[in-house]
C-alpha cells in the first residue's frame, strides 16, 4: 500500500534506490529492474514493493516540480509569463488542471519561502 505524502513539517522518506538499467536491458520488454530473475516470491514482493514506493515518490516529486514551474511561468511579474492555456498546452494538461497546478505551485513556493522547507504539500487533485 502506498505511503501518504508527507506534510510540510514531516521529513520526507527516502525511496528505495532505482538501480540503473543498462540500455540493452531497458530495451528488453521482459526485463524490468531484474525482477524476472528473482525466484523467491517473498523477495520478489519485497523488491517490487520497494520499486512501487520509489516510483510513486518520484512521480509525486515530479508533480511538485511541475507545479512550481507552472507557478513561475504564470507569475505576473514575469515579462514573458504564460497564460494557463499556454501552460496547459505545453504540459499536455487541461486548462482547468493547469490553473490548479499554478495554485499548487504558488502554495509550494510560499511554503518554501515561509519555513525553509517547501515541497511538502499534497497533490492538487
Amino acid at each position: 500500500m502506498a505511503e501518504p505524502t508527507p506534510r510540510r513539517n514531516e521529513p520526507r522518506l527516502r525511496p528505495a534506490p532505482l538501480l540503473f538499467e543498462p540500455a540493452e536491458a531497458a530495451g528488453d520488454p521482459e526485463h524490468f529492474f531484474d525482477l524476472e530473475s528473482i525466484d523467491d516470491p517473498r523477495a520478489l514482493l519485497d523488491r517490487a514493493t520497494e520499486l512501487t514506493h520509489a516510483f510513486r515518490a518520484a512521480a509525486d516529486r515530479a508533480v511538485e516540480f511541475q507545479a512550481i514551474a507552472a507557478a513561475q511561468l504564470a507569475d505576473p511579474r514575469r515579462f514573458d509569463r504564460l497564460t494557463a492555456a499556454s501552460i496547459a498546452e505545453r504540459a499536455e494538461w487541461t486548462e482547468d488542471y493547469a490553473k490548479k497546478m499554478v495554485e499548487f505551485g504558488q502554495d509550494l513556493l510560499r511554503g518554501a519561502e515561509g519555513n525553509g522547507h517547501g515541497h511538502g504539500v499534497t497533490d492538487p487533485i
